[in-house]
């Protein structure tokens, strides 16, 4: 069963997030009180624990929910291998993905703090259609 295992928010752009136990998605802006959210196309950020599992493998210990940056930690599901434009129920929010992996700035802060970033290749980004709260523990369904 593919679902979030962490909503994830930060009040500052370039620092990890820290996890939180319920998170508000506002359509067409992201997550309520979180620097990333905005209109633009990169409101929602998504990670697999699977991603984050294997940078952990290559020896990086420590790594948690939050540590790359992103809103939501997954797992079950390998968002990263579906198009852009693919929509997505979780918890009771519709969201579109909207970019796949991202161009990371030269050692960006959070590579600086982790040492390695999964963000590049892995890392989903959507924007939200239909708002709503997430919580740790809801399903993820691909609806198109």
């Amino acid at each position: 069963m593919a679902r979030v295992t962490a909503v994830n928010i930060s009040q500052k752009k370039g620092v990890i997030k820290e996890p939180i136990p319920l998170g508000y998605f506002k359509e067409n802006h992201g997550l309520m009180g979180d620097a990333h959210a905005g209109e633009w196309h990169r409101q929602v950020s998504l990670l697999g624990q699977e991603s984050i599992d294997k940078i952990a493998a290559l020896g990086i210990e420590g790594l948690s929910a939050g540590k790359f940056a992103e809103n939501l930690t997954t797992e079950g599901i390998d968002l990263y291998k579906y198009p852009v434009g693919t929509r997505l129920k979780i918890g009771e929010t519709v969201m579109e993905i909207s970019q796949i992996g991202k161009k990371c700035h030269t050692k960006c802060a959070i590579f600086e703090q982790v040492g390695r970033c999964a963000m590049p290749m892995e890392g989903v980004f959507t924007k939200v259609i239909k708002g709503g709260y997430i919580h740790p523990g809801d399903e993820i369904e691909v609806l198109e």
